[in-house]
């Protein structure tokens, strides 16, 4: 099985969404239809909503591709000094 990592840019992305970035689906209207055709599961459960919101720490399968989504690494602050450029 393939093992994909997606790294989460904010709170969520919606399934057809993250099917589509991850190149599992060529096209929104492709991952709607592979979602509305039960062949998509979302740990480990068959999901039927397209649009239902993905978060860190879910895995989402598809066929032989298996993609763990994950948080995205915080950008140090402006205020921390490790973060200067001076």
């Amino acid at each position: 099985m393939q093992v994909v990592d997606f790294e989460l840019r904010g709170e969520f992305i919606p399934l057809d969404g993250l099917l589509k970035a991850t190149g599992l689906a060529p096209s929104g209207g492709f991952a709607k239809g592979m979602v509305a055709d039960g062949k998509v599961q979302v740990d480990g459960q068959m999901e039927l909503r397209k649009t239902c919101k993905i978060r860190a720490g879910q895995v989402v399968s598809v066929a032989a591709v298996r993609v763990h989504v994950l948080a995205a690494l915080a950008a140090p602050a402006a205020s921390d000094p490790l973060s200067s450029t001076s």
